[in-house]
Formats: C-alpha cells, structure tokens, sequence
C-alpha cells in the first residue's frame, strides 16, 4: 500500500503564519537599521564640512556660510547635482539663509532648508546642520557640527 507523501495545507499554512510573524518582527528593527545608515552618512559629511570650515577660516581669519561657488569654501556633498530625489546623500547640508548649491544642499530625502534656522557662522565659530527626515514620520532628524569638531543631535529621528 503506498502511503501519500507531503504536508497537508494546514501544516503548509502553519509555516506560512510562523515566517509571516518573524518577517513583521523584523521589519521595524531592519527599517531602524537603514535609518541609521543613513545617519551614519551625516556624521561623513559633517566632518568633511568641518574640515573645510577650518581650512577657510586658517586663510581668511572667519567662517563662513557660503560653502561652495564664488568665494565660497569649496565644498559640496560628493556627487552634488543640483539638489533633490536624484541625489546619492540622503540629508540636506550647510546654512539657512542662502541658495541652493551655494549655502546649502538638497540631499535625497529633500528635507527643507528651513530647517536649518540656528545655524551661522563669522570670525568666531560656526554651527552648521544636517537635517533630514529619515524614517517619513514628518519629523526631521538634525544634527549640528561646530569648530570644535562636536556633533551634537539636535532632534533625534531614531526615538521611538
């Protein structure tokens, strides 16, 4: 006599509910992942931005908020194109009160400059932010970088 070979639907459809329930734990810790990541990047691009600060500041005797273009510091987020979706930096970068690819940068996420507001710069110091809204709950996530080199989070986005 030949006994049928296989799994029945209900232990078929038991699997499928067990790796459905892995899969719906999982997603909130991989998406706080990726939130971080792109942090991390932040942190990158601060830096870099510190770096310039001071090489400008080591030749004019001041810091400044025009960051690229005409008498600016020489500095852009690696792949700049114009700002917005096609960029390959997800934060926005630089000063408030300024233009596009002058005093700031549009990154990915496309996070409005006037979140930039408490940033400045002059002989003294400077504090320029990145912001960006990296988990789409309406709330950006800021960062700030000063001529200490201290980073500071200005807003955390990561909270749950």
């Amino acid at each position: 006599m030949l006994k049928n070979q296989g799994f029945t639907l209900l232990e078929l459809m038991i699997v499928i509910a067990i790796i459905a329930f892995l899969a719906a734990l999982s997603i909130p810790t991989f998406s706080k992942i990726i939130a971080k990541t792109k942090r991390t990047e932040a942190y990158i691009n601060l830096q870099a931005l510190y770096a310039v600060q001071k090489a400008y500041w080591a030749e004019h005797g001041k810091y400044t908020t025009q960051l690229n273009g005409s008498g600016g510091a020489g500095w852009q987020p690696e792949g700049y194109h114009g700002g917005g979706s096609d960029e390959q930096f997800y934060y926005t970068y630089g000063f408030a009160n300024g233009a596009e690819g002058q005093s700031y940068f549009t990154g990915k996420l496309q996070t409005s400059a006037s979140y930039l507001n408490g940033t400045h710069a002059d002989q003294n110091g400077f504090v320029a932010y990145a912001v960006g809204d990296i988990d789409g709950d309406g709330q950006p996530d800021i960062l700030s970088i000063d001529q200490n080199k201290i980073i500071k989070i200005v807003q955390d986005d990561l909270q749950d």
